[in-house]
């Protein structure tokens, strides 16, 4: 009797979520469509040309200077991820859309990484440092907006440079004036 009952109330839910779906999907929206950006006034670029323009931020002379005054900066990747050779150096940018500096540090955290706190065009940065490498510095901070930039720079092994915490600092410096 009670295998009976149950097997009714599965049927009676059965038949009221099928009913609830069917009607969901009954309605009729009125209107027309139109291509992305028409009868708004603005246009839409459709040509995906400016995907990458987080990589101009900086200019290759700007980043050869924060590396090595008077070097030379040569872009050699465009993707999630911006890099430029360096004389003796890579230098990457990164820019998250989402994401804070908290997240930043905890993933930096698990890496084993050291990272301290310092303050970047008036606001809460990091300075991050791989275990055992005095070759290479990351510097972070809340981009303009929303999200993360950082810049990373990577000195070769034992190779003699200048400080790369005061390069990847500068070049987040001017990621930010020009983001405003």
């Amino acid at each position: 009797m009670n295998l009976r009952r149950a097997r009714g109330i599965l049927t009676a839910a059965a038949v009221l979520i099928i009913a609830a779906t069917a009607a969901g999907c009954g309605q009729t929206i009125s209107g027309s469509a139109h291509p992305a950006g028409s009868g708004t006034g603005d246009t839409v670029n459709t040509n995906f040309d400016k995907l990458l323009r987080e990589c101009e931020i900086v200019t290759t002379d700007e980043v050869a200077d924060a590396v090595a005054q008077g070097a030379l900066a040569v872009q050699s990747f465009y993707g999630a991820v911006c890099m430029w050779d360096v004389q003796g150096a890579m230098v990457t940018l990164n820019w998250y859309e989402i994401g804070g500096l908290n997240n930043e540090k905890t993933n930096n955290d698990r890496l084993g990484y050291t990272t301290n706190n310092i303050t970047v065009q008036g606001r809460r940065g990091l300075e991050t440092h791989r275990p055992n490498d005095p070759d290479s510095c990351g510097v972070s901070a809340g981009a303009a907006d929303q999200g993360v930039i950082g810049f990373w720079i990577n000195y070769r092994p034992g190779s003699a440079h200048a400080d790369p915490c005061a390069g990847a600092k500068k070049l987040v410096e001017l990621t930010l004036n020009l983001a405003r």
